[in-house]
Parts: structure tokens; sequence; C-alpha cells
């Protein structure tokens, strides 16, 4: 788990796809932590992404490095976690979303990954997957 979150923030952004209806849907992300052994993300309750991963928890993820040699995809379901302490957390690491966020809003949202499957990918290599 610590190999995926350290690939993804070296990556800086990321890609998340959720599905709406019968129509996935991509936008980018930046927002990757690691908090009491669970990775998590953040969002919030009221952008259509959130609206979405509700009715449907399985998303995925894909990153790429900066020599664009190196990706990731990482395949799992998304589960609201509505402690603060999570919340804290993320808030810590991102102190730039403090504007628009905070721990005790209505609208913070942090979702955590379950069923994970990560797979790393390179042009010279066999892919290489992890579960968590």
């Amino acid at each position: 788990m610590e190999e995926v979150k350290n690939f993804i923030k070296e990556c800086g952004a990321y890609f998340l796809a959720t599905v709406d209806g019968d129509q996935p849907r991509v936008r980018p992300f930046g927002t990757i932590e690691i908090f009491e052994g669970k990775l998590y993300i953040q969002t919030g309750k009221s952008k259509d992404c959130s609206k979405q991963i509700q009715k449907n928890g399985k998303v995925e993820i894909c990153a790429m490095n900066a020599a664009g040699n190196k990706w990731l995809r990482l395949a799992g379901t998304l589960v609201r976690d509505d402690h603060r302490e999570p919340k804290v957390h993320m808030l810590e690491n991102y102190p730039e979303l403090k504007s628009m966020y905070s721990p005790d809003d209505d609208n913070t949202e942090v979702l955590y990954f379950k069923d994970a499957t990560a797979t790393f990918y390179c042009f010279t290599a066999a892919p290489r997957t992890l579960k968590f």
C-alpha cells in the first residue's frame, strides 16, 4: 500500500474513473494518504463524483510518472469514512485544501479503498500486481 501511495504522490495528479449510470466519468485528483492502514482519497460530498461513488463505489485510478514510462492502475471499491480523524489527517497533509474544506463541515468526504488491486506497468517489464 505504501508503494502505491508513494508512486501516486510522485506522479502529482492521477485520474479517477467513476460510473454515472452507463457512462464512465474521469477527472483529475491529487489527494492520496494512508491512515490507520487504509488508503484514502478526499473529495466534497456536494460534487457529482461523490454522488456517483455513493451509488457505485467501484472506481479505478490511473497515474503515470513524469517520464511517461511507468504507470499504475488501481481498482477497488471506495468506502466513505465519516470519522473526523481521517479528515484531519488528510487536510494536514494537503493544507492548501483547508481554505475549501474542514474536518467539521458537512461537505468534506474521505473515502478508503476496499478490495483494491494495484497493477504497476512499464514498457520494459511484465505488469506487477499488489492486492490490499
